[in-house]
């Protein structure tokens, strides 16, 4: 069957959370679900997941050409795997994608969340009107997708924009800090909890850390802020190295319209207040749109005999 007779599924494989979108061939969305991380036994999640959005749209599973994956982490040098994935389990050291498409019986394709976003932004988003622009995503964990003249940059080990791991935020010397990164442990979806629980002796989720804020807690709102410092702390950075056009924010705590405002403030106090920084119109829609692309270009590329180019 040929990707024109077919569909293909789009994964966004978080820590927390598993999305997955079913499209036709022209890239169209017709079923999302969403389904918590259990943690263990992945594989057999996905699978599980594929064959309820076949369900959910009526597609025969059979009719599904390939599905692509976009996880917290960065694909190791064999493409079926990931490494730097701290927030997942079992997707390191094992033929992850060459075991998910055993069991679903097409072909499988694997790349990091942030610029499985990036494309959904490139192909739906920022990229229409934009050709230099980068996808930050901050949930879980933080990192970015790089566009430049319209294209996804990867870098020569697939790590590029693996931001958590700049040396701000943490102490950087602290061997403790290197498992995620000296950043992240600052913007991870944990600190902020873990700020507020440090003042208030309470522990909330983030997004109830945020009602907090917006009903007026004082410790809330300090913490929050302390996100936005640090996030803006980062863009700053990405702009003295990349120069983009734009900076486009996504994730479950950048997609937060609320937070953008304390954002700029820090941007103004740090000098760059001329940035052009924006949160994702696509919000949760830009991973799966993503990842369905990867599997509309993974395709594409094994018709023309390069079954790699993907990575590339």
């Amino acid at each position: 069957m040929t990707t024109a007779d077919g569909y293909v599924v789009g994964i966004d494989l978080g820590g927390t959370k598993i999305r997955g979108g079913i499209a036709t061939s022209s890239g169209e969305i017709i079923a999302e679900l969403t389904v918590p991380t259990s943690g263990n036994g992945l594989m057999r999640q996905i699978v599980a997941l594929v064959h309820a959005l076949c369900t959910t749209a009526a597609v025969d599973a059979n009719h599904i050409v390939a599905t692509g994956i976009g996880g917290a982490g960065v694909p190791d040098p064999t493409g079926e795997g990931f490494d730097k994935a701290p927030n997942l389990v079992g997707v390191q050291n094992v033929s992850f994608a060459g075991e998910l498409a055993l069991a679903l019986g097409h072909p499988v394709v694997i790349e990091n969340d942030v610029n499985v976003a990036a494309l959904g932004e490139l192909q739906y988003g920022a990229g229409l009107s934009h050709r230099d622009f980068v996808f930050i995503s901050a949930g879980t964990g933080i990192g970015m997708g790089i566009v430049s003249a319209g294209r996804l940059l990867r870098g020569a080990h697939g790590a590029a924009g693996e931001i958590g791991f700049l040396p701000i935020g943490a102490d950087p010397l602290d061997p403790a800090n290197r498992r995620r990164g000296p950043l992240e442990e600052m913007v991870a979806g944990d600190a902020l909890t873990r700020r507020y629980a440090l003042v208030t002796n309470e522990v909330l989720s983030s997004p109830e850390v945020f009602l907090r804020a917006e009903a007026g807690d004082p410790a809330a709102i300090a913490s929050v802020n302390e996100h936005a410092k640090w996030i803006a702390i980062a863009i700053v950075t990405v702009a003295a190295v990349l120069d983009p056009e734009i900076f486009v924010l996504g994730g479950g705590i950048g997609s937060r319209k609320e937070l953008l405002h304390l954002i700029f403030d820090w941007l103004a106090r740090l000098g760059n207040s001329a940035l052009d920084v924006r949160v994702s119109e696509l919000g949760n829609s830009a991973p799966i749109a993503g990842a369905v692309r990867l599997a509309l270009d993974s395709t594409e590329s094994l018709a023309k005999g390069n079954p790699h180019e993907h990575h590339r």
